[in-house]
């Protein structure tokens, strides 16, 4: 059995993004040898019982979570120019407590939040923080904006607000590695550097939005 489990992977309800369909997602995995899987799509929980079912029939333990987007300040700010800024951070459910929690602050995202992309905002997320394991996320993580930014003082600022938000054994530095996007190396050492100096643990994931290399074309 791999002992590589996929912590950040689109299916085909991260909408315009996403391009694996759940079945084939979670056939995928069986074939590789993998027994647990996690699906993180954009801003919902849609696919989450599908694939929770398929999951389980293909016996693979079912890792449910989302990709959120956090407001460049406030939720209910809604500048234009400033407030169409938002960050992703991954989200995955431990636990019945943090399964309500997201439930939570997507519903929350969408219904008070919502300018162009459902957000909420870091001190909502603070508040129902519990049951629930972040993860930096991609480029568009706010981490790794400040990095790209060359404020590397204000991403290692982030980065330990999250760990206060979640917990230290519920926050991780997410490295990934896409050899066509040249920023991700220059990223990654940072990451590893903040790592180094606060402790604050790493993550390895692909942000999968296909299953295959040739379904690239398909995808864009």
């Amino acid at each position: 059995m791999s002992k590589f489990v996929h912590l950040h992977v689109h299916s085909e309800y991260s909408l315009l993004d996403g391009l694996s369909k759940i079945p084939k997602l979670v056939l995928q995995a069986k074939i590789m040898g993998m027994n647990s899987l996690a699906i993180t799509d954009h801003g919902g929980l849609y696919g989450a019982i599908k694939f929770y079912k398929k999951a389980k029939e293909r016996g693979i333990k079912p890792i449910l979570g989302s990709e959120i987007y956090l407001a460049f300040e406030g939720m209910q700010d809604k500048r234009p120019g400033v407030d169409d800024t938002i960050y992703h951070l991954v989200l995955l459910i431990k636990n019945q407590e943090g399964y309500q929690n997201l439930v939570k602050i997507l519903t929350k995202a969408h219904l008070e939040g919502f300018y162009y992309k459902p957000r909420v905002d870091e001190e909502f997320l603070a508040a129902h923080a519990q049951g629930l394991i972040a993860l930096s996320a991609c480029l568009s993580g706010k981490v790794s904006q400040m990095i790209l930014a060359g404020k590397m003082g204000e991403a290692e600022k982030a980065a330990l607000r999250y760990q206060e938000i979640f917990g230290k054994e519920n926050f991780y530095l997410e490295l990934q590695r896409h050899p066509n996007i040249g920023e991700q190396n220059a990223v990654n050492n940072e990451l590893l550097a903040i790592s180094k100096k606060t402790g604050i643990p790493l993550v390895a994931t692909a942000d999968a939005h296909y299953l295959r290399k040739e379904d690239a074309e398909a995808q864009d």
